[in-house]
Protein backbone atom coordinates (compact mmCIF):
# COMPACT_ATOMS: atom_id res chain seq x y z
CA UNK A 1 0.00 0.00 0.00
CA UNK A 2 1.16 3.39 -1.29
CA UNK A 3 1.85 5.70 2.08
CA UNK A 4 0.40 8.76 1.46
CA UNK A 5 -0.02 12.00 3.75
CA UNK A 6 -4.15 12.23 5.13
CA UNK A 7 -4.01 15.43 7.37
CA UNK A 8 -2.41 17.91 8.54
CA UNK A 9 -2.34 19.64 11.52
CA UNK A 10 -0.55 22.79 12.53
CA UNK A 11 0.43 24.46 15.49
CA UNK A 12 1.92 27.85 15.73
CA UNK A 13 4.38 27.64 19.18
CA UNK A 14 5.22 31.43 21.26
CA UNK A 15 6.56 31.57 24.73
CA UNK A 16 5.17 33.99 27.05
CA UNK A 17 6.50 37.40 26.56
CA UNK A 18 9.10 38.58 28.48
CA UNK A 19 9.77 41.21 30.96
CA UNK A 20 13.20 42.01 30.46
CA UNK A 21 13.31 40.97 26.75
CA UNK A 22 17.06 38.75 25.45
CA UNK A 23 18.71 41.00 23.32
CA UNK A 24 22.06 40.33 20.96
CA UNK A 25 23.51 42.99 19.79
CA UNK A 26 20.83 44.69 17.64
CA UNK A 27 17.53 43.35 18.18
CA UNK A 28 15.81 41.49 20.56
CA UNK A 29 15.44 37.54 19.78
CA UNK A 30 11.87 36.02 20.66
CA UNK A 31 12.29 33.44 22.79
CA UNK A 32 9.80 30.49 21.04
CA UNK A 33 8.42 31.53 17.78
CA UNK A 34 8.02 28.27 16.15
CA UNK A 35 5.69 26.77 13.48
CA UNK A 36 4.85 23.49 14.51
CA UNK A 37 3.37 20.97 11.33
CA UNK A 38 2.55 17.84 11.97
CA UNK A 39 1.73 14.74 9.25
CA UNK A 40 -0.67 11.71 10.24
CA UNK A 41 -0.08 8.85 7.42
CA UNK A 42 -2.73 6.00 6.06
CA UNK A 43 -0.77 4.18 7.23
CA UNK A 44 -1.30 5.38 11.44
CA UNK A 45 2.25 6.81 11.19
CA UNK A 46 2.63 10.84 11.97
CA UNK A 47 5.69 12.57 12.07
CA UNK A 48 6.18 16.28 13.21
CA UNK A 49 8.88 18.79 11.95
CA UNK A 50 9.79 22.71 13.50
CA UNK A 51 10.37 25.81 11.64
CA UNK A 52 11.99 29.01 13.49
CA UNK A 53 10.95 32.27 12.83
CA UNK A 54 12.62 35.87 14.29
CA UNK A 55 10.19 37.94 12.38
CA UNK A 56 5.70 38.23 12.77
CA UNK A 57 4.42 34.93 12.05
CA UNK A 58 1.25 35.82 10.39
CA UNK A 59 2.75 35.29 6.91
CA UNK A 60 2.88 31.95 7.51
CA UNK A 61 -0.42 31.49 9.03
CA UNK A 62 -1.58 33.24 5.49
CA UNK A 63 0.23 30.52 3.64
CA UNK A 64 -1.42 27.85 5.78
CA UNK A 65 -4.96 28.72 6.20
CA UNK A 66 -5.32 29.96 2.07
CA UNK A 67 -4.68 26.50 0.50
CA UNK A 68 -1.04 24.75 1.00
CA UNK A 69 -2.43 21.84 2.69
CA UNK A 70 -3.92 20.94 -0.94
CA UNK A 71 -0.32 20.74 -2.33
CA UNK A 72 0.64 18.41 0.59
CA UNK A 73 -2.37 16.37 1.11
CA UNK A 74 -1.92 13.12 -0.90
CA UNK A 75 1.83 13.48 -1.10
CA UNK A 76 3.87 10.48 -0.69
CA UNK A 77 5.95 11.57 2.68
CA UNK A 78 8.30 8.69 1.70
CA UNK A 79 9.41 11.25 -1.34
CA UNK A 80 10.66 14.04 0.37
CA UNK A 81 12.86 15.28 -2.32
CA UNK A 82 9.76 15.75 -4.43
CA UNK A 83 7.33 17.20 -2.04
CA UNK A 84 9.99 20.03 -0.66
CA UNK A 85 11.01 20.96 -4.18
CA UNK A 86 7.23 21.55 -5.00
CA UNK A 87 7.04 23.89 -1.66
CA UNK A 88 9.94 25.55 -2.41
CA UNK A 89 9.09 26.28 -6.17
CA UNK A 90 6.36 27.88 -5.38
CA UNK A 91 8.69 30.83 -4.50
CA UNK A 92 8.97 31.13 -7.85
CA UNK A 93 5.41 31.03 -9.11
CA UNK A 94 2.26 33.31 -9.89
CA UNK A 95 -0.05 30.89 -7.96
CA UNK A 96 1.80 32.46 -4.75
CA UNK A 97 1.30 35.90 -5.93
CA UNK A 98 -1.94 35.61 -6.69
CA UNK A 99 -2.47 33.86 -3.37
CA UNK A 100 -0.07 36.74 -1.49
CA UNK A 101 2.05 33.99 -0.01
CA UNK A 102 5.70 35.10 0.56
CA UNK A 103 8.79 34.21 0.40
CA UNK A 104 10.40 33.40 3.34
CA UNK A 105 6.47 31.74 4.67
CA UNK A 106 6.83 29.51 2.30
CA UNK A 107 10.50 28.65 2.61
CA UNK A 108 9.20 28.47 6.30
CA UNK A 109 6.66 25.78 5.77
CA UNK A 110 8.37 23.81 3.00
CA UNK A 111 10.93 23.40 6.26
CA UNK A 112 8.79 21.89 8.74
CA UNK A 113 7.09 20.04 6.33
CA UNK A 114 10.32 18.04 4.96
CA UNK A 115 11.37 17.59 8.89
CA UNK A 116 7.95 16.16 9.46
CA UNK A 117 8.79 13.72 6.20
CA UNK A 118 11.88 12.14 7.19
CA UNK A 119 10.48 11.75 10.87
CA UNK A 120 8.08 9.80 8.91
CA UNK A 121 10.93 7.68 6.71
CA UNK A 122 12.89 6.99 9.75
CA UNK A 123 9.41 5.63 11.68
CA UNK A 124 8.59 3.57 8.84
CA UNK A 125 12.35 1.99 8.41
CA UNK A 126 12.23 1.71 12.38
CA UNK A 127 15.72 3.49 12.01
CA UNK A 128 16.80 6.50 13.87
CA UNK A 129 17.64 9.58 11.58
CA UNK A 130 21.27 9.92 12.31
CA UNK A 131 21.74 6.50 11.18
CA UNK A 132 19.68 6.88 7.98
CA UNK A 133 21.98 10.40 7.00
CA UNK A 134 24.86 8.07 7.64
CA UNK A 135 25.51 6.90 11.19
CA UNK A 136 28.92 7.94 11.84
CA UNK A 137 28.23 8.12 15.58
CA UNK A 138 25.54 8.46 17.94
CA UNK A 139 26.24 11.74 20.45
CA UNK A 140 27.46 14.62 19.11
CA UNK A 141 29.33 17.63 21.35
CA UNK A 142 26.89 20.57 22.22
CA UNK A 143 27.37 24.14 23.73
CA UNK A 144 25.23 26.81 25.16
CA UNK A 145 24.68 30.01 23.99
CA UNK A 146 24.05 32.54 26.69
CA UNK A 147 25.01 36.02 28.36
CA UNK A 148 22.71 37.88 26.36
CA UNK A 149 22.23 41.36 26.62
CA UNK A 150 19.30 42.14 29.15
CA UNK A 151 17.95 45.48 30.79
CA UNK A 152 19.90 45.80 34.51
CA UNK A 153 21.71 42.35 33.39
CA UNK A 154 25.59 42.85 36.29
CA UNK A 155 27.88 40.91 36.26
CA UNK A 156 26.73 39.30 39.78
CA UNK A 157 24.07 37.87 37.44
CA UNK A 158 26.11 37.13 34.55
CA UNK A 159 27.54 34.86 37.07
CA UNK A 160 24.71 32.84 38.41
CA UNK A 161 23.83 32.19 34.97
CA UNK A 162 26.73 30.77 33.75
CA UNK A 163 26.96 28.73 36.88
CA UNK A 164 23.69 27.33 36.02
CA UNK A 165 24.66 26.38 32.87
CA UNK A 166 27.65 24.75 34.30
CA UNK A 167 26.12 22.98 36.82
CA UNK A 168 23.49 21.86 33.79
CA UNK A 169 26.43 19.80 32.18
CA UNK A 170 28.15 22.33 29.53
CA UNK A 171 31.48 22.76 29.00
CA UNK A 172 31.44 24.87 25.96
CA UNK A 173 30.07 28.66 25.96
CA UNK A 174 29.11 31.13 23.25
CA UNK A 175 28.37 34.51 24.16
CA UNK A 176 26.23 37.03 23.21
CA UNK A 177 28.36 40.46 23.07
CA UNK A 178 28.65 41.73 19.70
CA UNK A 179 27.68 45.26 20.70
CA UNK A 180 30.85 45.44 22.69
CA UNK A 181 34.28 45.23 20.99
CA UNK A 182 36.76 43.53 22.91
CA UNK A 183 35.17 40.36 24.29
CA UNK A 184 32.81 39.03 21.76
CA UNK A 185 32.76 35.16 19.67
CA UNK A 186 29.29 36.05 18.22
CA UNK A 187 28.63 39.53 16.64
CA UNK A 188 25.09 38.95 15.29
CA UNK A 189 26.32 40.63 12.01
CA UNK A 190 27.17 43.72 14.42
CA UNK A 191 30.62 45.39 12.77
CA UNK A 192 31.53 46.70 9.69
CA UNK A 193 35.03 45.41 7.79
CA UNK A 194 37.48 47.49 9.44
CA UNK A 195 36.12 47.22 12.94
CA UNK A 196 35.98 43.14 12.05
CA UNK A 197 39.34 42.98 11.22
CA UNK A 198 40.60 45.03 14.05
CA UNK A 199 37.90 43.19 16.68
CA UNK A 200 39.73 39.46 15.38
CA UNK A 201 43.34 41.15 15.64
CA UNK A 202 42.54 42.04 19.38
CA UNK A 203 40.86 39.05 19.63
CA UNK A 204 43.25 36.38 18.59
CA UNK A 205 45.56 36.09 21.86
CA UNK A 206 42.16 34.53 23.34
CA UNK A 207 42.25 31.38 21.05
CA UNK A 208 38.25 31.60 20.43
CA UNK A 209 36.82 29.11 18.95
CA UNK A 210 35.57 30.68 15.83
CA UNK A 211 33.80 33.86 15.12
CA UNK A 212 30.57 34.26 14.45
CA UNK A 213 28.78 36.68 11.96
CA UNK A 214 31.30 39.41 12.25
CA UNK A 215 30.36 41.65 9.01
CA UNK A 216 26.98 43.33 8.65
CA UNK A 217 24.86 41.79 5.89
CA UNK A 218 25.25 44.18 3.00
CA UNK A 219 28.17 42.46 1.86
CA UNK A 220 29.05 39.68 3.91
CA UNK A 221 29.90 37.09 2.00
CA UNK A 222 32.88 39.30 0.43
CA UNK A 223 33.38 40.60 3.33
CA UNK A 224 34.36 37.26 5.35
CA UNK A 225 36.44 36.30 2.29
CA UNK A 226 38.50 39.43 3.48
CA UNK A 227 38.69 39.21 6.67
CA UNK A 228 40.06 35.96 7.02
CA UNK A 229 42.98 36.69 4.96
CA UNK A 230 43.91 39.25 8.41
CA UNK A 231 43.04 36.50 10.97
CA UNK A 232 43.90 33.16 11.93
CA UNK A 233 40.28 32.95 13.90
CA UNK A 234 37.76 30.50 12.18
CA UNK A 235 35.07 32.08 10.69
CA UNK A 236 31.38 30.61 10.78
CA UNK A 237 27.92 31.93 9.01
CA UNK A 238 25.21 30.24 7.48
CA UNK A 239 21.87 30.87 9.73
CA UNK A 240 21.12 34.23 8.55
CA UNK A 241 21.13 32.56 4.56
CA UNK A 242 17.40 31.95 3.16
CA UNK A 243 18.81 29.27 0.89
CA UNK A 244 21.33 26.64 0.78
CA UNK A 245 22.54 27.93 -2.35
CA UNK A 246 23.28 31.15 0.30
CA UNK A 247 25.35 28.79 1.93
CA UNK A 248 27.06 27.23 -0.92
CA UNK A 249 28.47 30.45 -2.42
CA UNK A 250 30.17 30.87 1.27
CA UNK A 251 32.03 27.69 0.98
CA UNK A 252 33.21 28.24 -2.38
CA UNK A 253 33.86 31.95 -1.83
CA UNK A 254 36.70 30.06 1.07
CA UNK A 255 34.61 33.06 3.18
CA UNK A 256 33.87 30.75 6.14
CA UNK A 257 35.20 27.63 8.30
CA UNK A 258 32.34 26.48 9.97
CA UNK A 259 28.75 26.66 8.10
CA UNK A 260 25.82 27.33 10.71
CA UNK A 261 23.30 26.34 8.36
CA UNK A 262 19.58 26.06 10.40
CA UNK A 263 17.06 23.28 8.25
CA UNK A 264 14.34 24.72 10.56
CA UNK A 265 14.74 28.06 9.09
CA UNK A 266 15.65 26.67 5.46
CA UNK A 267 15.86 23.42 3.46
CA UNK A 268 14.87 20.86 6.32
CA UNK A 269 16.47 17.69 6.12
CA UNK A 270 16.24 17.33 1.90
CA UNK A 271 18.84 20.45 1.89
CA UNK A 272 20.56 20.02 4.61
CA UNK A 273 21.73 16.68 3.93
CA UNK A 274 23.03 18.22 1.05
CA UNK A 275 24.87 21.09 2.97
CA UNK A 276 26.12 18.58 5.16
CA UNK A 277 27.98 16.62 2.34
CA UNK A 278 28.95 19.69 0.46
CA UNK A 279 30.76 20.51 3.75
CA UNK A 280 32.57 17.21 4.42
CA UNK A 281 33.63 17.32 0.87
CA UNK A 282 34.74 20.90 1.26
CA UNK A 283 36.73 20.19 4.74
CA UNK A 284 34.50 22.57 6.33
CA UNK A 285 32.56 21.54 9.81
CA UNK A 286 29.28 21.58 10.04
CA UNK A 287 27.75 23.72 13.47
CA UNK A 288 23.79 24.29 12.78
CA UNK A 289 22.22 27.01 14.51
CA UNK A 290 19.43 26.63 16.51
CA UNK A 291 17.36 23.75 17.89
CA UNK A 292 19.99 21.05 18.92
CA UNK A 293 17.36 18.36 18.89
CA UNK A 294 16.57 18.53 15.38
CA UNK A 295 20.40 18.86 14.12
CA UNK A 296 21.99 16.08 15.81
CA UNK A 297 20.95 13.62 13.95
CA UNK A 298 22.67 15.61 10.75
CA UNK A 299 26.33 16.40 12.97
CA UNK A 300 25.98 12.60 14.03
CA UNK A 301 25.97 11.18 10.49
CA UNK A 302 28.94 12.66 8.99
CA UNK A 303 32.63 13.20 9.43
CA UNK A 304 31.97 17.05 9.37
CA UNK A 305 29.35 17.59 12.08
CA UNK A 306 31.09 19.59 14.90
CA UNK A 307 28.49 20.57 17.45
CA UNK A 308 25.39 21.60 17.96
CA UNK A 309 23.84 25.08 19.69
CA UNK A 310 21.11 24.36 22.93
CA UNK A 311 19.59 26.85 25.01
CA UNK A 312 19.29 25.27 28.07
CA UNK A 313 18.32 28.45 30.45
CA UNK A 314 14.31 27.60 30.28
CA UNK A 315 13.67 31.47 30.44
CA UNK A 316 16.01 32.19 27.23
CA UNK A 317 13.94 29.02 25.38
CA UNK A 318 11.03 27.60 27.37
CA UNK A 319 10.79 25.26 23.91
CA UNK A 320 13.70 23.69 24.28
CA UNK A 321 12.89 22.70 28.28
CA UNK A 322 9.92 21.90 27.89
CA UNK A 323 8.36 20.63 24.60
CA UNK A 324 9.39 17.54 24.56
CA UNK A 325 8.53 14.38 26.89
CA UNK A 326 12.10 12.63 26.01
CA UNK A 327 15.21 15.14 25.34
CA UNK A 328 17.99 13.53 24.60
CA UNK A 329 20.69 13.86 27.53
CA UNK A 330 22.93 16.42 28.10
CA UNK A 331 25.92 15.97 29.66
CA UNK A 332 29.82 16.67 30.04
CA UNK A 333 29.57 19.19 27.26
CA UNK A 334 27.90 16.04 24.93
CA UNK A 335 24.75 15.27 23.43
CA UNK A 336 23.42 11.67 23.03
CA UNK A 337 21.14 10.91 20.77
CA UNK A 338 17.98 8.69 21.36
CA UNK A 339 17.86 5.56 19.60
CA UNK A 340 13.61 5.44 19.03
CA UNK A 341 13.32 5.91 15.10
CA UNK A 342 12.71 9.02 13.11
CA UNK A 343 13.92 12.19 15.02
CA UNK A 344 13.05 9.95 18.25
CA UNK A 345 11.25 12.97 19.94
CA UNK A 346 7.57 12.88 21.72
CA UNK A 347 6.18 15.86 21.85
CA UNK A 348 5.05 16.79 25.40
CA UNK A 349 0.45 17.83 24.63
CA UNK A 350 1.33 19.76 27.87
CA UNK A 351 3.72 21.90 26.46
CA UNK A 352 1.56 22.05 23.25
CA UNK A 353 -1.79 23.20 25.29
CA UNK A 354 1.13 25.50 27.30
CA UNK A 355 2.85 27.05 24.22
CA UNK A 356 1.00 26.60 20.80
CA UNK A 357 -2.36 27.67 19.37
CA UNK A 358 -3.69 25.27 16.77
CA UNK A 359 -4.42 26.93 12.82
CA UNK A 360 -5.35 23.30 11.34
CA UNK A 361 -6.21 20.01 12.10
Amino acid sequence: MKTIITNLKVYILKGPKEKRPHWVSNFIVPNANELLVILETNQGVEGFGLATSYTDMSPIVHVIESGISEKILGCNPLEPEMLYQSLFNLTASRLAYEKGWSREALIRVSAAVDIACWDIIGKISGLPLYQLFGGFRNKVPCYVTCAYYREGKDHAELKDEIQMLVDQGHQGFKAKVGGLCLAMIDVNRAWDLKTAIEGARLLEPLKPTWLEEPVRWMDDRRELKILAQHTSIPLSGGESESTSYGCRTMIDEKAIQILQFDCTMFGGFTEGRKMTALCDLNHVDVAPHHDCFIHAPLVASSPAGRIVESFTDPERDPLQAELFENPPNIENGWLTLNEAPGLGLTLSESALAKFGTQIMG
